[in-house]
Formats: C-alpha cells, sequence, structure tokens
C-alpha cells in the first residue's frame, strides 16, 4: 500500500469540551485552560511564600543575630558587690522612653561553688526582676535566698531557677563585665532550665528540649 492511501492520523480537539475533560466549558480552549491553570498554581506558590518565608526568617532569625552586647551601663564599683548576696541596681533598658525604661536588677560577682561552669565567662550575675510567667516583677528576699513573684506566686532559687509556681524558666540575666575597677552590665539573655544561654524571648516562652524551636527570639522584646 503506497504513502498516499495511508490514512492520517486525526487532529486532536483544541477545546477542552470536545476531549471531555472535567469541568470543561464552551468554547474554552487547551491552551486558555493550561494557561489558567499556571495561573492558579503561581498565586498559590506566592501565596505560600508569603506566609512561609516570614515564618522561616522569624525562626531562623536568631541564629544570625548579633551575640556582643551594643550597650553597657555602669552600676557601680567592684567592692559594692559580693559573692554570696544580691545587691539591687536600677538600670535603663529602654533609654528611649526615659523613666519609663527603668528596671531593678539584682547583682553579685560569679560564685564557682554555685554557680560551677554555667555562664562562668561573666563576672557578674545580673538577675533580671521580670517573672518568667506573666512578667510581673518579682523581689528578692535575702532572708530565704528566694526571688518571689507576688502575682502568682512564682518562687526561684538563689541562682534564679524555677523553686515553684507557674513560671516555665529562670530568670532573665544580663551580660556583665568590668572596666577599670567598675562593674557594667549589657543586654539581657534568657537561659533554659539547665542554664544555657538563648537569645532573649518574652516571659511564657520555653526553652527546653524543641519548644525553644517554637518560641523564637523577637527583636522587639
Amino acid at each position: 500500500m503506497s504513502d498516499r492511501n495511508a490514512k492520517s492520523p486525526e487532529r486532536k480537539s483544541r477545546y477542552t469540551k470536545d476531549r471531555g475533560i472535567p469541568g470543561a466549558f464552551e468554547g474554552e480552549t487547551i491552551t486558555r485552560r493550561r494557561f489558567m491553570t499556571g495561573t492558579a498554581v503561581a498565586a498559590g506558590g506566592i501565596a505560600t511564600a508569603a506566609f512561609a518565608l516570614p515564618a522561616l526568617g522569624f525562626a531562623l532569625g536568631p541564629i544570625f543575630e548579633r551575640t556582643e552586647p551594643s550597650r553597657w551601663q555602669d552600676i557601680g564599683p567592684e567592692e559594692d558587690f559580693s559573692d554570696n548576696d544580691y545587691v539591687p541596681r536600677v538600670i535603663n533598658i529602654v533609654p528611649e522612653v526615659g523613666e519609663a525604661g527603668r528596671t531593678t536588677i539584682y547583682v553579685r560577682r560569679y560564685n564557682p561553688r554555685i554557680d560551677g561552669d554555667a555562664n562562668s565567662d561573666q563576672p557578674y550575675v545580673a538577675i533580671s526582676n521580670r517573672c518568667m510567667h506573666l512578667g510581673c516583677p518579682v523581689r528578692y528576699v535575702s532572708a530565704s535566698q528566694r526571688f518571689i513573684c507576688p502575682c502568682h506566686g512564682g518562687v526561684y532559687d538563689f541562682q534564679g531557677k524555677v523553686f515553684g509556681g507557674p513560671p516555665v524558666r529562670p530568670l532573665d540575666r544580663f551580660y556583665t563585665r568590668v572596666r577599670n575597677g567598675r562593674v557594667e552590665v549589657g543586654d539581657r539573655f534568657s537561659l533554659n532550665s539547665k542554664l544555657e544561654r538563648f537569645s532573649p524571648r518574652d516571659p511564657s516562652n520555653h526553652l527546653d528540649g524543641l519548644w525553644q524551636y517554637l518560641y523564637p527570639s523577637r527583636p522587639t522584646i
């Protein structure tokens, strides 16, 4: 049989309705269907990225944060502090708002017998007075060597670890250093139950195990 008599293949219709494609309507072409499908997929990808990328950056951002304090505040000469009791000092954590940005911290010398190797690079222990339950101010009771929160009964031991009540982690601390015989405090950092150091977290944010990834640091706290 010659090639002339060979039957040419049947050409497929360019319309989706003729091909029985689900959801087809009169006059819709295959090209239009593919274009609309591609547009919908692209729009979905953009919407997903709009939600996913900020969340990913929020979670991974603390990894790339600076670790050195940006501002140091003088809180007095070294002879004002001992290694067996805390001394209250007032610092300004938000200079832009004046008196409203001031807070109380409790300071003592680093004591290897009490503190072990945890944060041994810090010559002083400077503890925040903000409770790690809901942020109420705690006070140090020298007679019992405990930090007490009057709001909901949170209690912390001499190192600032949770001793009782609803707080979820130890009290935050501040970086410390000594310059020309005077003690200075820098930025705040948070701790987990093992006193391992983390970038600052909000009160009520856990830092043990997988919780540390669910509560990333925020630059505004």
